[in-house]
Formats: C-alpha cells, sequence, structure tokens
C-alpha cells in the first residue's frame, strides 16, 4: 500500500516563494520591455523589436564587437579562477586538521575573507597592489621588476585574479573540506589494510566522493566570477584600456555612463542566458556522469 502524500508544508513554503517571484518578476519584466524598444530622451520610448539583439549578436558591429570582446575576457577570467581554485582548495582542504582545536581555528581563518564586503575587498587589493605605498606593488617593485596594474594589461590581470583568488578559494575549502569530513573511517581502514599510499587513496576513495560538492563549488565560483563587477571595478575601472573591462563593467558602462537603456537590457538578458546555459550543461553533464558511474 501506497504512502498517504501529505503536501501541507507547502503552504509554509508558497509565501516565500511568491514574494520572491514578485521581486524577481518586475525587474525581469522590465528589462525585457526596455530592450525591444529605443528612447531618445524625456522618457520616450519607441518600438524596435530585435534590432538590439541582432546588433549584440553580430560581432561586425560596434556594439557586437564590443560584447564578444567582453565576453571572451569574462570567460578566459573564469577559466583562470577555476582553473587556480578548484585544485588549490581540494589541496588546502587536504591539509587541514580533521581534530583538535587546531579545526576551529583553520575555519575561521579561511572564513575570514568570504565575511568582507567586495567593495572593501577591492580598496584593500587597490592599495595593497600600487607600486608607492602598497606593500605588494613596492615589494615586486624592489626586486627589479616593473610592476604596475594600472598601466600594464598584464599586471592588471595578475592582480584581479590574485584577488579573486584569495577572496574565494576559501569557499572551495570549506566545501571540500565538509565533503572529506563526511566520508566514512571504514573507506580509510579498508585502504590501510590493503596498503594503499596517500595518492591511491585521494583517486579512488576522497576524489570520487567529493565529486558532488565539487559539482556545487565549481557551478558557484564560475556564476560569482562570470558575474564579477565590484573588485576590479575598485582596483582598474576596467582598465588600462579596456583590459579588464568584463561583461559586467561593459554592461554598466552602456547603461549607466552612455544611457542606453535598449542595449544594456538586451546585453544583460543574453548575459544571463549565457550563465543558466553553462550551468545547466555542466550540471547535466556531471550528472550523467555520476549516475553512469554509479551503476
Amino acid at each position: 500500500m501506497a504512502k498517504p502524500r501529505d503536501d501541507r508544508a507547502w503552504f509554509l513554503v508558497l509565501p516565500v516563494v511568491a514574494l520572491v517571484a514578485f521581486s524577481a518578476l518586475i525587474p525581469v519584466m522590465t528589462v525585457v520591455n526596455y530592450s525591444v524598444q529605443d528612447s531618445f530622451g524625456n522618457n520616450q520610448f519607441f518600438w524596435n523589436g530585435t534590432a538590439w539583439f541582432k546588433e549584440l549578436l553580430d560581432p561586425a558591429t560596434d556594439l557586437g564587437g564590443r560584447f564578444f570582446d567582453a565576453l571572451w575576457r569574462t570567460l578566459l577570467f573564469s577559466g583562470l579562477c577555476l582553473l587556480i581554485e578548484i585544485p588549490l582548495g581540494i589541496a588546502v582542504a587536504l591539509t587541514l586538521p580533521r581534530r583538535g582545536w587546531g579545526v576551529a581555528a583553520s575555519l575561521v581563518v579561511l572564513a575570514l575573507p568570504l565575511l568582507i564586503p567586495w567593495n572593501v575587498v577591492g580598496t584593500i587589493w587597490q592599495v595593497f597592489a600600487r607600486r608607492d605605498i602598497g606593500l605588494l606593488g613596492a615589494a615586486v617593485n624592489g626586486l627589479g621588476i616593473d610592476y604596475s596594474y594600472a598601466q600594464n594589461p598584464l599586471d592588471a590581470w595578475i592582480t584581479v585574479v590574485a584577488m579573486d583568488v584569495w577572496h574565494w578559494t576559501s569557499l572551495v575549502v570549506l566545501l571540500c573540506y565538509a565533503g572529506l569530513r563526511a566520508i566514512p573511517d571504514a573507506y580509510y581502514q579498508a585502504a590501510k589494510v590493503d596498503g594503499a599510499g596517500a595518492w591511491a587513496v585521494f583517486r579512488a576513495i576522497q576524489l570520487p566522493k567529493l565529486q558532488r560538492v565539487l559539482t556545487i563549488a565549481i557551478l558557484l565560483r564560475f556564476m560569482d566570477s562570470f558575474m564579477i563587477y565590484t573588485e576590479p571595478f575598485v582596483v582598474t575601472g576596467g582598465g588600462p584600456g579596456n583590459a579588464t573591462t568584463f561583461l559586467s563593467i561593459d554592461l554598466v558602462k552602456i547603461a549607466l555612463g552612455q544611457f542606453d537603456l535598449g542595449k544594456a537590457a538586451a546585453m544583460s538578458i543574453v548575459y544571463n542566458l549565457i550563465i543558466l546555459t553553462v550551468c545547466w550543461v555542466f550540471y547535466a553533464t556531471t550528472t550523467r556522469g555520476q549516475s553512469e558511474a554509479a551503476r
């Protein structure tokens, strides 16, 4: 006999769902409305159809070229952050103590960067990396290396990537540490009996058990890094030139700097669709691989 199903608990969640849906629906409708219109000032809007989207997706146009340049920069930034933060987070999590007073101390220290507001992180690194008064900038230049994130595009990239790694690797570490703590001791005892080394234990036990945690970590870090705005804007302002002008920064420049609401709205919709598509593809591929491995 099938167990009766009680859905009354959903009534406790419905008010929150309705509030979130309402608060999200109005901005989305406004953006969609702007994306199909043009404005000539004085709050006068005219129907423009899909012209902004066609121009945005055509690399031959000024808007399209600008969009794709910013898109490749953003994808490169997200890729670099993931390539550094995920392996580094796993390595640090493996070295953390499993018992004793060091556990609480390590977790508190790791959580500190996550508690700092984004604009404060940008301000810290803006001063820290300055070549005249910053500890990092002055030290690097003291070694005879000409370092200036305000003038050299490569130095600007190194600075913003290092800043993101410093700020967000702790999140990966905490997630991986929680996943490692969830592995039963019986697995380690069996590996010890078989004479498995540290690398064999990591490859056969720890890494497979961390797959779900790593999926969450990669998704979170991709979305955060792909949407990053405050930190690089505070440090470099998108410069030097357009070297660190990511999609989020370019979007704000178009919307608020040039006040081209139609172009900005079309770009924001495409921007959002790219994030949703990449996350869905990654999640579907990862979960399918995990289900096949579990069979």
